[in-house]
């Protein structure tokens, strides 16, 4: 019994050691929600609207997992995967980071949701917010347009440039009653582009190609206008016109053509002569390395009609002028028939000192004047009234004298050899026409013989053809016909009865004569020989 004893108070003292065991053990390990909330307080547990970097866990084709430090993996879902382009799920890989937006920490079943479009849509946001407040551009592609202006493309973002906000040139070019003549052709061409305003939440992004351009143009008017040198020429783009002048885009930075500068004739508007967008060579005239500007020229690139119009005028000859009008320092004359004007010098007008020039001449007055200077390079004429008469001048009168005189009898001498050319031109003419007509009369005479004979030959061919048929009808003739023919025939003799009368009364007449005329006889008989003899002659002709 006392064994039994000693044995069961054994087991209950091992029991009691292993409850202090166990108890000891309990007060050192920590329970499972004591370890869940350590662990807990280790994790970065994600927020509804954070953009993190995770790494793709798994993929298959109805969703991605991505582990993004939670307790569990975050899902992309296929859903979002069908809306990737070939390019962008070819480079989804096991093990690849890519960026994520958290769209739900936990849904109902414990999953964070994600989503990798909208993780790079934040990330181009960051972008243009960086760009708009560096001022700094941004190189695209047009990708659309609508009827207020183009669409650029940033990244997954669609940034639009207000028309207003199109450069200058391909507003030029921007014809057409639609938005697609307008902008349709420009899609797919390279644009450059500034940030003007950004707004998330309405999901605005405004971009501007004339900020760009004015940005970059600063740059390369700087760069230039070290290379540029007054006199060189360039070719340029009428980029905009203003009443005082035209300003021309070359390499990228803009100078003035003044509106004096555009051409040799008086124009109001630089539009009489340009039009937006047209290329033109310029000549470099002026540059203003403090204020950055470049002056420009196209009339120094044509010849000045002023220059033509003195090309035969001499200093000294003298020519006619109309007084056109009247300065305190001069009188202004308009040179014959031309639109040419020289200045008459106050000092020029008289011998004597005067005040004003209306004490010698007035407006309308037509005078004899003198060129004293001609200067092409200001486009001036200097003319003198007090030395038409002068001495210092009598040389060269007599030599324009002459040289005209010899001008006008070289002139007279061609055109008396014009006159003989014609002269003889004429006579050759002449003899040319009178030997044509002698050809064409030639040829009507032989013509006209050879229908005379051919003529003859018909009446012959038709005598011989009549003469066949009176024959053929002569057996046949009735007694009727006879007696027409003996009446015809008597109708016939009549006319020679009376002549035979005739004849014997004339003889019975020169009877008379005779016996009352005798001395005549002989003269008579010789007359009546004269006239047997014409008889014969004609008989016998």
């Amino acid at each position: 019994m006392e064994d039994k004893d000693a044995l069961a108070g054994q087991v209950v003292d091992n029991d009691h050691e292993n409850n202090n065991e166990t108890n000891e053990l309990q007060g050192t390990m920590p329970s499972m929600e004591t370890l869940l909330e350590e662990e807990g307080l280790g994790l970065d547990l994600p927020s509804a609207g954070e953009t993190r970097t995770g790494v793709i866990a798994s993929i298959n084709d109805n969703e991605i997992l991505v582990s993004v430090g939670a307790k569990s993996e975050g899902v992309i879902s296929g859903r979002e995967l069908d809306q990737l382009s070939d390019e962008e799920r070819a480079e989804l890989k096991v093990g690849t980071e890519i960026p994520v937006y958290v769209v739900t920490p936990e849904d109902k079943g414990g999953n964070v949701l994600l989503s990798y479009s909208r993780a790079r849509e934040e990330m181009d946001w960051e972008m243009v917010e960086g760009l708009k407040a560096a001022d700094e551009t941004y190189d695209g592609e047009i990708g659309g347009f609508n009827k207020g202006g183009l669409i650029v493309p940033i990244g997954r973002l669609r940034g639009f440039v207000p028309a207003s906000q199109v450069s200058i040139r391909r507003r030029a070019i921007a014809t057409g009653d639609t938005p697609d003549k307008r902008w349709g052709d420009m899609v797919g061409e390279e644009i450059q582009v500034q940030v003007i305003e950004v707004d998330r939440e309405r999901r605005r992004l405004i971009l501007s190609e004339r900020a760009a351009l004015n940005e970059t143009r600063e740059s390369l008017k700087e760069q230039l206008l070290e290379e540029l040198d007054v006199g060189d020429i360039r070719e340029g783009r009428v980029t905009s016109l203003a009443d005082f002048g035209a300003f021309v885009n070359i390499d990228g930075a803009d100078g003035l053509v003044h509106l004096s500068e555009l051409s040799w004739e008086r124009i109001n508007h630089p539009k009489e002569v340009l039009k937006i967008g047209q290329n033109i060579d310029v000549k470099v005239i002026s540059i203003d390395q403090d204020k950055k500007r470049i002056g420009l020229s196209v009339r120094q690139l044509q010849r000045d009609p002023w220059i033509d119009k003195v090309e035969d005028m001499r200093e000294g000859m003298l020519v006619e002028g109309t007084v056109t009008h009247l300065t305190k320092f001069g009188a202004f004359a308009r040179i014959g028939d031309t639109d040419l004007e020289g200045l008459i010098h106050i000092s020029e007008l008289s011998e004597n000192r005067i005040a004003h020039p209306k004490e010698v001449v007035k407006e309308g007055d037509v005078l004899t004047l003198r060129v004293i200077k001609i200067e092409e390079d200001r486009r001036r004429i200097g003319l003198s009234l007090r030395k038409v008469d002068s001495a210092a001048y009598t040389d060269l009168d007599w030599k324009l004298m002459s040289d005209e005189f010899t001008a006008e009898e070289d002139e007279f001498e061609a055109e008396e050899s014009v006159e003989t050319m014609e002269t003889h031109l004429d006579e050759e003419e002449q003899e040319a026409v009178e030997e044509l007509k002698a050809e064409v009369e030639e040829a009507e005479t032989k013509e006209a013989e050879v229908e005379e004979a051919d003529s003859e030959e018909a009446e012959a061919e038709e005598a011989d053809s009549e003469e066949a048929e009176a024959e053929e009808a002569g057996s046949e003739e009735t007694p009727s016909a006879e007696i027409e023919e003996e009446a015809e025939s008597e109708v016939e003799d009549e006319p020679e009865a009376e002549d035979e009368e005739s004849a014997d009364e004339d003889d019975d007449d020169n009877e008379d004569d005779d016996e009352e005329e005798d001395d005549d006889e002989e003269d008579e008989d010789d007359d009546d020989e004269d006239e047997d003899e014409e008889e014969d002659d004609e008989k016998s002709d």
